[in-house]
């Protein structure tokens, strides 16, 4: 049995979610164009869960394993904004959601959990990416890495749409990463999401292309020598003895 190192964060007064069915229900509504429509989809044991944000890094649930690869018909964008995990309600981060794109692909994790861990997992996550993420569920099918992988595997997906109040929508990569400089939450920076997404996708799938993410790296990478300049200079200015008007 594997487990992310760090616990679960604890999120002290805030409500506590009502606990996940053990074989969750999704309707049709729920479910990517062109898959399974007009039917209800229904998951059942194990339970795979597909991760492209900070799931990729920090799952912060158990697990029975975990594999790399993609979905179909989604861009990751940085459209999203976060008052709690990545920002405040004073200056909220910015983290992904998911845009419906078809000839687009989005890379990252799926989990499978089992037994005990699969009503745990879509607890946590619930209060997590629902509950103070605004994120709502779908399903997927997630393709594998590897080359010898079989049929794809129906995973559960937490997308961010553009009708929950955190909603932020486009901006330039430019104005982004001004946005993910100045922000932090409760887990940390937002330069820290920022940075080891890329990580990820640059380490585990340097065949994927993600020019949105790689873009907004690269603004924020050309702005910090600014930033650490300007407040130089401004140090030395303060110390810098005035002279007195005569």
């Amino acid at each position: 049995m594997k487990r992310d190192p760090q616990r679960p964060e604890e999120y002290p007064g805030r409500p506590e979610p009502p606990p996940p069915p053990s074989s969750p229900l999704l309707s049709s509504s729920s479910s990517p164009p062109g898959e399974a429509e007009g039917a209800e989809l229904k998951l059942t044991p194990p339970v795979w869960i597909f991760g492209y944000g900070s799931l990729v890094w920090r799952p912060g649930f158990e697990f029975t394993s975990r594999k790399v690869g993609f979905i179909r018909g989604y861009s990751r964008r940085f459209w999203q904004g976060d008052t709690f995990h990545r920002g405040s309600e004073r200056m909220p981060g910015r983290v992904v959601t998911l845009l419906e794109d078809c000839g687009a692909c989005t890379w990252g994790v799926a989990y499978e959990v089992r037994g005990e861990q699969i009503a745990a997992s879509l607890q946590y996550l619930n209060m997590r990416e629902a509950v103070l993420g605004g994120y709502d569920t779908k399903l997927v099918k997630f393709h594998p890495q590897e080359k010898d992988a079989e049929e794809p595997i129906l995973a559960l997906v937490y997308i961010a749409t553009p009708q929950n109040p955190s909603y932020l929508g486009p901006a330039s990569e430019e104005d982004i990463a001004a946005q993910i400089i100045v922000s932090s939450g409760c887990a940390g920076h937002n330069i820290e999401y920022l940075l080891r997404l890329a990580d990820f996708m640059r380490y585990f799938c340097p065949q994927a292309e993600d020019k949105h993410l790689f873009s907004i790296e690269e603004a924020l990478v050309s702005i910090l020598p600014c930033l650490y300049c300007t407040e130089e200079s401004l140090e030395e200015t303060a110390s810098v003895p005035q002279k007195s008007k005569g």
